[in-house]
């Protein structure tokens, strides 16, 4: 209102001159952070002070202004290459934001929440599901320091991000939280990096939490992993205490990385995205000598030759520079316009300069496959081109062609677990706004070939099932296998009959039990992998109100009596919910999946009999009642046979429908068929 008061008197002739006032806008720093006002001065006089300061001074915060940074002022001694590593929810990603925080990478504000954690699939989910790079700049003993730092993922599913983060650095922070202590994940990712011979550096995070108990954690520390409860840090990364002592211990503790910079230019490609406009972004770690704009390298998986567009770091955004040295990890982006042209595990070198390509990466083994189909076959190209993309940026999954009678063209994936299933899917609806059908999610079996015509046929005596509508006939087969996985469960001991009865009920052998402290024991059992791979998880959870853990790795094949079970809907199979069961668990799982199927298959104007049948043989069967309009309602008495003739001609109609009438599965029901509810 006062503004607009101030524009109708300067509009008059009289006060036009006296109140000649200009109206700007004006932003300047103040501690840090920008602030944007309206100012309106006088036009006679600039020096004269400000005659109002209207409308809003709005305060926000942004990143510092990208600073050039000289890459060859770090040598190899003053460069660390580190990863954060721990269990699902034990403070990863939030001590990360501390140390970008008080590095100055990012400005300290109130709403630094898992920086990191840039995928919206994250946000929504509250977890990490991809390994995130950043660069810190760190001040100690009046050098700088250049401090690599990976933030990985905490969940099982998503243990190759791990592995190969550790590949490209020289030791590990391995946080455990205060309350909750040792967890199995905490466990599995000790023996990544102690496999792979980095230094391990224990921290022991929430120490601002009520029930902290890190003299506890440190005694676990001690017996699990024989590290010297003296070499623990305590820290609070909510609170940011104690923080400063975990990067002086990095520089102290980790040794700088085997580089030489007068060796050839060699790099690992550990990770990369593909980006529309500028092909792909390639995330690399230097083994040694430098790479410039403007340089031409090669590929060694295809041995392709490719100019350098732009080489950078990231601070967690991207961050160019003139060139990267040896020892230093950041990103190349050469005009790689194809996606099978990134490997990631790929080895880059000078076209000049040749050298010996680097071992790469051991491929991950899937454990859950599924198959994924377009909605419509006209959206066929486009959703590959995004499962390319996506592969590309998350390489653990894999594909393979596959072809149903139903869906039409599409994909087998193969996938680590049932979370990084839903997650990928997630992915592909939220970013590349792809909408598709996943069928039931199987583990890979094995069948040994009887006859020497099928195994000259197929080349081999063994030959691994992925889709269950291939299962070969008993009387072709030799002997069945099922994967084994060893599953490690940390639980507090209130829990451990309720944990052990619902194990025996999925058909494990307990292999060990240790306690790590007075009230915490550790079990080993030998699982099949249909038997966790579904819902084990979320009923161990819930059994142990929350405080158990778990984590399995691969143990192999073993000889199981299975069986195909066919699911039949008003008779007519339905080859995407035919599964593979243990003979013994046949009739239980087709009566649960009968069940859960007529709640998931809304009902129609017909009957629909949904049954489950091996062979030909139909074990189990539950129907879902059509809907049914009252044909008598307009008879207020008179003879019984014409309401029998009304009657006669409903049951007659809906006999034709249901003949004639086709049955649609909802794209959840895939999922919750498999689910269990055990008692």
């Amino acid at each position: 209102m006062t503004l607009s008061l101030t524009k109708r008197a300067c509009a008059t002739p009289i006060l036009g001159r006296l109140l000649d006032f200009k109206m700007y806008r004006s932003r300047f720093r103040f501690q840090g952070c920008d602030m944007a006002c309206t100012v309106i001065r006088h036009r006679w006089n600039k020096s004269v002070p400000v005659f109002l300061s209207y409308l809003s001074t709005k305060m926000f915060s942004k990143l510092p202004d990208k600073e050039n940074i000289d890459m060859s002022k770090f040598p190899v001694e003053r460069i660390r290459n580190f990863c954060i590593i721990a269990h699902i929810d034990h403070g990863k990603s939030t001590l990360a934001d501390r140390l970008l925080e008080m590095t100055g990478a990012i400005v300290k504000t109130d709403r630094n929440k898992q920086v990191l954690d840039k995928l919206q699939v994250e946000r929504e989910r509250g977890i990490t599901v991809k390994a995130q790079t950043a660069t810190l700049l760190y001040q100690h003993n009046g050098q700088t320091y250049l401090l690599n730092l990976i933030d990985t993922p905490g969940h099982v599913d998503f243990s190759y991000e791990v592995s190969r983060s550790i590949s490209a650095c020289q030791g590990v922070l391995l946080i455990v939280d205060a309350n909750q202590g040792i967890q199995a994940q905490t466990v599995a990712n000790f023996y990544l990096a102690f496999e792979a011979q980095l230094k391990i550096i224990p921290v022991i995070n929430k120490i601002d939490l009520k029930n902290a108990a890190p003299e506890r954690v440190e005694r676990q520390i001690e017996k699990v992993f024989d590290i010297p409860s003296e070499e623990c840090i305590r820290i609070s990364a909510k609170l940011g205490t104690n923080v400063d002592s975990v990067l002086q211990e990095v520089v102290n503790r980790i040794p700088p990385p085997l580089a030489s910079p007068d060796a050839p230019f060699k790099a690992l490609v550990f990770d990369s995205n593909f980006d529309h406009y500028r092909g792909v972004v390639a995330n690399v770690a230097l083994f040694g000598g430098e790479v410039r704009r403007g340089d031409r390298i090669v590929a060694a998986h295809l041995g392709k030759t490719y100019e350098v567009n732009e080489v950078g770091v990231l601070r967690p955004e991207e961050h160019p520079t003139k060139a990267l040295y040896a020892g230093q990890v950041g990103y190349i982006i050469a005009g790689m316009k194809e996606v099978k042209e990134a490997q990631i595990g790929d080895t880059l070198y000078h076209h000049q300069r040749p050298v010996e390509a680097l071992a790469g990466f051991k491929p991950a083994k899937a454990m859950v496959f599924a198959g994924m189909y377009p909605m419509d076959q006209s959206d066929y190209t486009g959703l590959r081109s995004a499962v390319d993309k996506l592969t590309l940026n998350d390489s653990s999954v894999t594909v393979q062609r596959d072809s149903s009678l139903a869906l039409g063209a599409g994909w087998r994936l193969g996938f680590l677990g049932l979370l990084h299933m839903e997650v990928f899917n997630q992915r592909l609806e939220q970013e590349y706004d792809a909408s598709v059908i996943v069928t039931a999610p199987t583990v890979p079996y094995k069948a040994i070939f009887s006859s020497s015509k099928l195994i000259k046929e197929h080349g081999k005596e063994e030959v691994i099932i992925v889709n269950p509508a291939h299962f070969p006939d008993r009387s072709l087969v030799k002997e069945y296998q099922e994967p084994m996985v060893l599953g490690t469960i940390i639980a507090p001991d209130d829990y451990t009959g309720k944990i052990m009865s619902l194990c025996l009920n999925r058909r494990a052998v307990q292999k060990n039990m240790v306690y790590i402290d007075e009230h915490r024991v550790m079990m080993k059992y030998l699982f099949p992998l249909n038997e966790v791979v579904v819902d084990f998880y979320d009923l161990l959870k819930s059994m142990s109100s929350g405080y158990a853990s778990f984590d399995y790795e691969d143990a192999g094949y073993q000889a199981a009596d299975l069986i195909k079970m066919d699911i039949l809907l008003n008779g007519q199979p339905v080859e995407e919910l035919t599964t593979i069961v243990h003979r013994e668990r046949a009739h239980s799982s087709g009566k649960a999946m009968c069940e859960r199927l007529k709640d998931s298959i809304p009902r129609q104007m017909f009957e629909i009999a949904v049954q489950a049948a091996i062979g030909s043989k139909v074990i189990a069967r539950e129907t879902i009642k059509a809907f049914r309009k009252n044909v008598l309602a307009k008879c207020y008495g008179g003879d019984i046979t014409r309401k029998m003739k009304l009657l006669k001609k409903q049951s007659e109609g809906k006999k034709k429908m249901r003949r004639i009438g086709n049955v649609e599965v909802p794209k959840d029901a895939f999922i919750s068929v498999l689910k269990r509810k055990d008692k």
